[in-house]
């Protein structure tokens, strides 16, 4: 039972934790403050940036009011928030190290600094939109770090030395850094390029506007008119808008997410594939997604192997190399039910990590906010953790929070460990 269970807990020093956060925004190498834990969003024109950006600032990433921008064949940009620790020309970790590793496309690292353990994950040239994130505890970071080494074809996998990991090597983060040009924060919102030009040539025309108006009330002067009293205007009273629904009140069912991904997920692991491994398996409302590594034998195995299983996959693709099959498997349409927080964000973590302690068990909280378009303020409780004990063992926990929504599960069939992210609203 859960009780067994064991866990270590090799936490950062508690002054790393940033106001109740389980990550940080900065660290130093050399004396040089590199800013981390950026969001990453694929970018679709470098010829007009300026507009993705600003939308992402106010639709993805509430706030933002600082960004990079990483050029290359796979473009993207990252956001962040100068209140949480960034600074305006502030040099960006990941573009950093992206342009000390110019050969390597694909690769998976563990950093350990001095604001805690950098956690950077590139696949193809592009940046996971969760692949830059400086976690203040390291057991977040390893367990992070152990679920993507499942996934196969790193070009290069780094870690701490002491974590023991195999195939993984450590290496130096400051000669990374030094042989490397630096791409700095920016302000969202800073005029530039041809929004900078019109404001030049209105402020022009403005400033030769008010001297010539100068001059003809100097010069020109007409006798005044009779001042004539304005007529107020009348007001129109807007229609109130319709009561906003709340997100708890359609929130997808935990019990029937962890049963329908359960199923799915041994689906997929009890296909027989000789001469082929199966990697990291990542479950949401969407559906499953996963990948076959061939160690030996020929493509024709997997392929009669995955047609033969009585699986019904979605979508099926094969890397360029032929040694690569990635497939994705839909599940059952999860239900929605009204479920109100009970509890407030202190009383509900502490709750948590009573229960957890009494399990002796590893759980990772966070508090976050969400404005609404109607400008009304939620709160939840974000919470992360890894274990042996597959969905079904979870249920009776999982279902005693109202307010309870569980976004990923993921699985590793080589270590045999469970992941689950999801968060809970409170009052």
């Amino acid at each position: 039972m859960l009780e067994d269970a064991k866990f270590n807990k090799n936490k950062a020093p508690a002054e790393l934790v940033d106001n109740g956060r389980t990550w940080s925004t900065n660290f130093k190498v050399k004396g040089t403050t590199y800013a981390a834990s950026l969001l990453w969003q694929p970018l679709r024109s470098l010829e007009d940036p300026y507009t993705e950006i600003t939308e992402a600032a106010h639709n993805v990433l509430e706030g933002a009011d600082l960004f990079c921008i990483k050029r290359g064949k796979s473009p993207q940009f990252g956001l962040c928030i100068s209140t949480q620790g960034y600074n305006r020309k502030m040099p960006v970790a990941a573009l950093s190290v992206l342009r000390g590793l110019p050969e390597t496309s694909s690769f998976l690292a563990v950093f350990k600094v001095d604001g805690g353990w950098w956690y950077i994950c590139v696949r193809n040239d592009v940046i996971l939109s969760d692949g830059d994130m400086l976690f203040v505890n390291e057991d977040d970071a390893k367990a992070q770090f152990t679920s993507m080494l499942a996934v196969p074809d790193w070009g290069l996998k780094i870690a701490p030395k002491e974590w023991n990991v195999e195939d993984t090597r450590q290496v130096d983060l400051p000669s990374l850094l030094k042989g490397s040009s630096a791409v700095y924060l920016e302000k969202v919102h800073a005029l530039r390029g041809t929004k900078l030009l019109i404001t030049l040539a209105l402020a022009g025309i403005i400033s030769i506007w008010l001297i010539s108006s100068l001059v003809s009330l100097v010069f020109k002067a007409k006798t005044p008119k009779p001042i004539v009293a304005p007529v107020a205007l009348k007001t129109v009273d807007k229609a109130p808008l319709p009561p906003e629904p709340k997100p708890w009140e359609s929130l997808e069912n935990p019990v029937q997410f962890l049963s329908y991904c359960f199923k799915a997920i041994q689906d997929v692991v009890s296909i027989p594939t000789p001469g082929w491994r199966i990697g990291g398996i990542t479950c949401s409302a969407e559906g499953l997604v996963t990948s076959w590594q061939m160690e030996m034998g020929r493509l024709a195995w997997i392929d009669k192997a995955l047609e033969n299983s009585g699986v019904v996959f979605s979508n099926r693709s094969i890397s360029p190399s032929g040694r690569e099959v990635m497939a994705s498997v839909p599940i059952e349409q999860i239900g929605t039910f009204n479920s109100p927080p009970q509890y407030n964000g202190v009383d509900l973590v502490n709750m948590i990590n009573d229960l957890f302690q009494g399990l002796q068990l590893s759980i990772s909280l966070n508090s976050q906010t969400w404005t609404s378009p109607q400008g009304n303020v939620y709160k939840s409780v974000r919470f992360s953790l890894s274990s042996k004990y597959d969905p079904h063992e979870w249920v009776d926990i999982f279902t005693k929070f109202s307010g309870l929504t569980i976004s990923v599960i993921k699985y590793d069939s080589n270590s045999n460990t469970w992941y689950y992210e999801g968060a809970i609203y409170v009052l």
